[in-house]
């Protein structure tokens, strides 16, 4: 079964889009073409498909196939919501505030440091003068600092480095596996019975 997959309101969920079967040709193409669930607003944007409820499914199609799985026993679906385009002045407020942010916050850094007095006395030690505004250290600490973090998060707008994932994309994996794993274990009805159903 596949990890993740996306779909429409409204669409429908075949065995195809949520597992890669193999077997013979013939039989793959019907199974394929099976009906699991259609994604409905009561859905709302999460969609767990589990092995067993699938199993059930085909079964009742074709009672003679066996089936042996491979990998995960569960297909989170993401139902894909139409929003409303965001608007540029929201867009514009937004990336104002991370920038506003951002700055506050490298500022703050440099202030707990003392970094204007680490300057001072990198200067002292390479000049042998004092000096207020050691801009010979100051202005090459600054392009640093930006090119430092280009390469740092191994991008350049949309300009990637090398194949290997940034530091960014590596925490984003990370947390989507741990998202996906609570989905699985809250939203999956196959995991979560009550025995008091009985």
């Amino acid at each position: 079964m596949r990890n993740r997959i996306q779909v429409f309101q409204g669409q429908e969920i075949l065995v195809k889009d949520t597992a890669k079967l193999i077997g013979p040709e013939n039989v793959v193409r019907n199974l394929e073409q099976i009906l699991l669930k259609k994604a409905e607003i009561a859905d709302q944007n999460i969609i767990v498909i589990d092995l067993v409820h699938m199993i059930g499914i085909i079964t009742k199609n074709d009672p003679s196939i066996e089936i042996q799985n491979i990998g995960p026993a569960q297909t989170i679906v993401e139902v894909i919501i139409k929003k409303k385009e965001v608007s540029i002045i929201a867009f514009s407020a937004v990336w104002l505030l991370l920038f506003i942010g951002a700055a506050i916050t490298i500022m703050n850094f440099h202030e707990d440091v003392s970094m204007r007095a680490v300057h001072q006395h990198l200067y002292k030690m390479i000049t042998g003068k004092n000096e207020a505004k050691p801009l010979l250290i100051q202005i090459p600490y600054s392009f640093g600092l930006g090119i430092g973090m280009i390469l740092f998060f191994n991008h350049f707008f949309r300009k990637r480095f090398n194949e290997e994932p940034s530091p960014l994309e590596v925490e984003m994996f990370n947390y989507q596996q741990d998202l996906d794993q609570y989905v699985i274990m809250n939203e999956n009805e196959e995991s979560t019975r009550n025995l008091d159903d009985r």
